[in-house]
């Protein structure tokens, strides 16, 4: 079933899912989860936010810097290695989300295009468009999708 982003609410939903979410990095699966939860925000296709205890022990380290979401609060950042290959701020997550986010402290969502590959079942997914936003896009979504070019005001 279609689902339009352009329908996603704002502010934005935070959904559970039980769907297979898996992450390759250094020629391995580096995360994979059927305890997801996806973020939904108008225009946006869905960042995927993972336990951390879906990451293989010792691939997560914590990286410089953080940013502010006005809706989920200050995020921190992480570089993700595994097996020789490391894919610096690949990574994002909540300590103290605002309590609306609160499922999703410390869970870790990932740029997928920063990743070797990354699956929602066993669709490979899309990276969102440009370079700052994380979303997961899979041939359910139909867009537009914010990021690209001309699209920042949104």
């Amino acid at each position: 079933m279609p689902e339009r982003v352009a329908d996603y609410p704002r502010p934005p939903r935070l959904e559970p899912s039980s769907r297979l979410v898996r992450i390759r990095l250094g020629g391995e699966w580096v995360a994979e989860t059927r305890s997801a939860f996806r973020v939904l925000e108008t225009f946006h296709p869905p960042s995927w936010y993972l336990p951390p205890e879906a990451f293989r022990p010792g691939a997560l380290h914590p990286a410089a810097g953080s940013s502010f979401c006005e809706w989920k609060g200050v995020a921190a950042y992480w570089d993700i290695a595994w097996n020789g290959r490391t894919a610096g701020r690949a990574g994002w997550s909540y300590p103290e989300p605002t309590p609306g986010f609160a499922a999703i402290r410390d869970h870790v969502a990932v740029y997928a295009g920063l990743m070797e590959e990354c699956r929602v079942d066993e669709e490979v997914v899309l990276p969102q468009p440009g370079g700052f936003y994380g979303g997961w896009i899979t041939s359910e979504l139909v867009g537009p999708f914010k990021g690209g070019p001309g699209t920042m005001g949104w």
